[in-house]
């Protein structure tokens, strides 16, 4: 006789098949997903049941189902079970197996709670973003090493003051990113989107427009302290630069012109506003050759993370008209882009020190970096077509953009204390 409560129960087993995990039935039957056209045997010990800790014994290899249109009847199977194996005396407060609600069996074991934790816990990294903040103190590390080299001197105070007004900044910049994208739509499915985490688009967006107006008071601030207006210009075209980028009506990232928005607002815009923002007592800094060169460097870094991170929002992008250039190109073309950009840095700093644009150090010390710029290539190459793992894609990139900017100020810094260096350049 067949019974047809609607509950619903798992059957868990461990066969000696390993590609035989989980089986889910209906009381009424009817088996709901079978994984397996051939028998599902049991051996020895296995765990079975229902969130429960019934165990059958050494049975003789009995089939349980053979394919997915198959019926069985799950509460004979269990009662013919307890026939064979003894089971301990139920109180009188526990329920029959066939009229347990589901809702009872779906009961979360703490393995499982801790699990769901940690997702949640990894949702809020990715939406902090934290690995993504180099971009505000990659440039601002060089534009103080190129004054260094420039002037011998460099102002601590005010690199304090730059870094958290960067940091500021660059949290508009991905809070907007969010709170925008938000209304489009394109984060639908995005579960790291802080909007999604938070539930309120209006509140982010408070937030980072708060966040701007401070990072913005303090590089006016800076900019005060060495009477150099050319700073505040730079800076509020490289902060116009990310809100036509995102911001409505605008949204010229929807349009593809994300990439040359950020090499232009982080390259020569903000490395070199950092680089004047270090001018001594003793005058204004000249732009020179040497900060312009490292400037571009920096530049092709940071529009590089931010091409590789539309590898795994392809589908989105294109469900919502946003024409990324991953969305143009796929991601087999969009591979190539990334192999000529990486061979592009290289190429870059061989000239400059060729040109004495840029001191020797620079180079030997970028030659260091060449191992992670060979990690991003095969990575990218190999998984570009990868859903599930080509998001990292950008985190790579971010290596390589901090190693290379590390590289980059360390060359400029102890360049001046290096004879042989000095000599060359």
């Amino acid at each position: 006789m067949e019974t047809a409560c609607g509950m619903q129960c798992s059957l868990l087993v461990k066969p000696s098949c390993s590609h035989l995990q989980r089986k889910s039935y209906d009381c009424n039957g009817t088996i709901r997903s079978c994984g397996n056209s051939g028998g599902l045997l049991l051996g020895k010990g296995k765990r079975i049941g229902v969130r429960s800790s019934l165990r059958v014994g050494d049975f003789s290899r009995r089939p349980l189902a053979s394919t997915s249109s198959e019926r069985c009847n799950v509460g004979k199977w269990i009662r013919e079970a307890r026939v064979l194996i003894p089971q301990p005396r139920a109180s009188s407060s526990e329920v029959e197996l066939e009229g347990v609600a589901s809702a009872e069996l779906d009961m979360v074991t703490p393995k499982e709670a801790q699990e769901e934790e940690l997702s949640q816990a990894i949702l809020i990294w990715r939406a902090i973003k934290l690995p993504l903040y180099s971009v505000a103190f990659i440039p601002l590390t060089v534009g103080a090493a190129a004054a260094y080299l420039q002037s011998g001197v460099i102002s601590m105070g005010r690199y304090w003051l730059l870094l958290g007004s960067s940091f500021l900044v660059i949290t508009w910049l991905n809070l907007s990113n969010d709170a925008y994208d938000a209304e489009t739509g394109v984060d639908k499915g995005k579960k790291e989107s802080v909007v999604n985490i938070t539930g309120s688009q209006r509140g982010v967006l408070s937030a980072a427009y708060a966040c701007l107006v401070l990072g913005a008071m303090g590089i006016v601030k800076a900019a005060q302290q060495i009477g150099d207006m050319r700073v505040v210009a730079l800076f509020s075209a490289a902060i116009l630069c990310g809100y036509v980028y995102q911001c409505p009506p605008f949204r010229l990232s929807y349009k593809g012109l994300g990439e040359p928005l950020c090499f232009v607002a982080f390259g020569p815009l903000a490395t070199t506003g950092f680089y004047l923002c270090h001018a001594s007592k003793l005058g204004a800094l000249a732009v020179t050759p040497t900060v312009l060169g490292a400037a571009v460097l920096v530049g092709i870094t940071t529009a590089l993370i931010l091409f590789c991170s539309h590898f795994h929002q392809i589908d989105g992008d294109l469900s919502v008209g946003k024409m990324s250039p991953l969305v143009r190109l796929g991601t087999e073309k969009g591979s190539k882009v990334v192999q000529a950009a990486v061979v592009s840095l290289y190429t870059i700093i061989t000239l400059l020190t060729a040109l004495k644009a840029l001191p020797v150090t620079c180079f030997a010390l970028s030659l260091l970096t060449v191992p992670i710029g060979r990690l991003v290539l095969q990575f990218i190459g190999k998984n570009h077509a990868n859903k599930t793992v080509i998001f990292m894609a950008k985190y790579y990139c971010v290596r390589l953009h901090v190693a290379l900017g590390v590289a980059l100020s360390l060359g400029l810094a102890i360049a001046p204390r290096i004879p042989a260096a000095a000599m060359l350049w």
